[in-house]
C-alpha cells in the first residue's frame, strides 16, 4: 500500500492525550499524519507533542499559513485520504451536523472528499442526549463513519457509554478504511 494521508482532528475532550497514542501508532504504521486541533484541544494537549509524534506541522487556526498563500483547509482537503476526529466532542458532532464551518476543524470537515471517521468521547449523558442522537444520525446519512462510544468509567468519574475507542481499535478501523475493505 502506497503511504496514506490522515488528517487527525483533536478536540476539547479530556481523551485528547489518547490522540497522541493514536498518532504514534498510525506514524509507527507508515501512515502520514497531520494534527488538526481547536482551540479546546491546545488547552489540554500541547500542539508540540502531535508536531513531535508526526514529523508535520500542527494546525489550531484558521488563519494558520504553513506558506504564503496556502489555504490549509483546502491543501490538507486535497492530500487527505482519511479525516479522523478523536476525540469528537458533542460539540463538533453538532458542528459538523449542522454545516457550521467556523474552526480550522469543521472547515476541512466540509471541504475534504475522503471518508470521514468520528470517534465520540463525552459525558454518557451528552451521549444519550437525543439531540446528539440525531446530530449522529444525520452525519452517517452523509457518510460518516463512527467507532465507539465505548462503556467504562469517563474522566468526569460517571461510568457508561462516553469513553473514545482505545486508540489501537481505532487504528485497526483506520487501516481497514484505508485498505478500502
Amino acid at each position: 500500500m502506497t503511504m496514506k494521508t490522515v488528517v487527525l482532528g483533536v478536540t476539547g475532550s479530556i481523551a485528547a492525550y489518547k490522540a497522541c497514542d493514536l498518532a504514534s501508532k498510525m506514524t509507527a504504521e507508515g501512515i502520514c499524519v497531520h494534527a488538526v486541533m481547536t482551540a479546546s484541544a491546545v488547552k489540554l494537549v500541547a500542539p508540540a507533542s502531535f508536531q513531535a509524534l508526526t514529523g508535520n506541522p500542527v494546525v489550531t487556526s484558521m488563519f494558520h499559513e504553513a506558506s504564503p498563500g496556502e489555504m490549509p483547509h483546502i491543501s490538507l482537503a486535497d492530500v487527505c485520504d482519511l479525516l479522523v476526529v478523536a476525540p469528537a466532542t458533542a460539540n463538533i458532532i453538532g458542528k459538523f451536523a449542522s454545516g457550521i464551518a467556523d474552526d480550522m476543524l469543521s472547515t476541512l470537515a466540509l471541504s475534504v472528499e475522503c471518508p470521514r471517521l468520528v470517534a465520540p468521547a463525552m459525558n454518557p449523558r451528552m451521549w444519550a442526549n437525543p439531540i446528539v442522537s440525531e446530530n449522529v444520525e444525520k452525519l452517517k446519512k452523509h457518510g460518516f463513519a463512527f467507532i465507539g462510544p465505548e462503556e467504562g468509567r469517563t474522566a468526569c468519574g460517571v461510568s457508561g457509554r462516553g469513553r473514545m475507542s482505545e486508540p489501537a481499535d481505532i487504528l485497526l478501523e483506520v487501516q481497514r478504511i484505508l485498505r478500502g475493505t
